[in-house]
């Protein structure tokens, strides 16, 4: 039994460093464009948190330099100022590439849409050419938006969508579509690691509130007991997904194996009308605000709902917060600026 001992005991300590040398690396180099933005600064720090080396690229025509203070003092990370649609070399080497790079709400993307377009075209063009050359993987953000108008309801990632390509929405819409053929095609022509997420309304602390998004606008004028602008009757819906639960699915589909490329759903299927969103925010923030109703946008989606059943197959997810609780740490949020 001693001799078995010592026998165990020995070999225990020559196979130790031999299974230390087969873990896998824990800290990553990963690249995360737009990451001075709501969503980027958000994966920034969960990043860092996680002990990766995080290289953060903006152009900060939407992010804000006070969303990453918190980040730049991590000795892990490093900000470059940078528009996506110009050549972007590194000569880091990269492990992983998350491309968030892209005005999400409607009023801004609109406000010049040839950027727009440049910036979805151009800046995966962009960021796929680096991943082929550092052979890392790459996550594309892309959108619920590319189902444009649906005519399906919820949405599965089969459905080719309904979109106006000639539209005043069609910089982002087409820009998003984009990028997914140039994403596909990277991964059949040269075997480039992808994961696209479409990813749905999404929401919380760190949202610029003059965005123009529906959440913020209802928050800004409730606070301010403003009318709350109201389009069309409200009864059109949207689904809303709190971003921490949001980076929890980014997360599990970027860890998930080669195999899986997406494009999956990526969002909270709970449903709301805008009238049933208003209601909850005038509730939340005490607020005296009353209903105002403007004529509906131009080609605006009349209903919007993920169907996560492939989402959940692949990588297990679904979210957990709801929109009451997501809502006030959004208002609280919204005071303490």
């Amino acid at each position: 039994m001693k001799f078995l001992l010592v026998y165990l005991t020995c070999l225990t300590s020559i196979c130790a460093p031999v299974l230390a040398k087969e873990q896998p690396l824990q800290n990553k180099r990963i690249l995360v464009t737009g990451g001075a933005g709501f969503l980027g600064s958000h994966l920034c720090e969960r990043l860092l948190k996680q002990g990766h080396y995080v290289i953060c690229l903006d152009d900060f025509s939407s992010g804000l330099p006070s969303n990453i203070k918190t980040c730049q003092e991590n000795p892990r990370f490093q900000f470059i100022e940078h528009d996506i649609t110009q050549p972007l070399d590194l000569e880091a080497p990269l492990d992983e590439i998350y491309n968030l790079a892209c005005q999400a709400s409607p009023p801004q993307y609109q406000k010049d849409p040839v950027q727009t377009l440049k910036t979805n075209v151009f800046g995966a063009l962009f960021v796929l050419e680096l991943a082929k050359k550092n052979q890392a993987k790459v996550f594309q953000a892309s959108t619920s938006e590319v189902y444009g108008d649906p005519t399906q309801h919820p949405q599965k990632e089969s459905y080719w969508g309904n979109v106006n390509p000639i539209g005043i929405r069609s910089c982002y819409d087409e820009g998003k579509r984009c990028a997914e053929t140039l994403f596909f095609d990277y991964w059949r022509q040269y075997g480039v690691r992808i994961k696209v997420g479409r990813i749905f309304n999404t929401y919380g602390p760190r949202m610029r509130i003059d965005d123009g998004r529906v959440i913020t606008n209802f928050i800004a004028q409730a606070l301010n007991n403003k009318p709350i602008t109201i389009y069309g009757k409200g009864d059109q819906t949207r689904s809303f997904c709190y971003v921490d639960d949001l980076l929890d699915a980014i997360c599990l589909l970027m860890d998930s194996s080669d195999e899986v490329t997406g494009p999956i759903n990526l969002g909270n299927p709970g449903e709301f009308t805008m009238l049933e969103l208003a209601d909850k925010v005038i509730a939340l923030t005490k607020s005296s605000s009353p209903l105002i109703f403007e004529p509906l946008p131009l080609d605006d989606p009349k209903m919007r709902k993920p169907d996560l059943t492939l989402t959940q197959k692949t990588i297990q997810w679904a979210p957990k917060v709801s929109l009451e609780e997501g809502l006030k740490a959004t208002v609280e949020a919204a005071i303490a600026h």
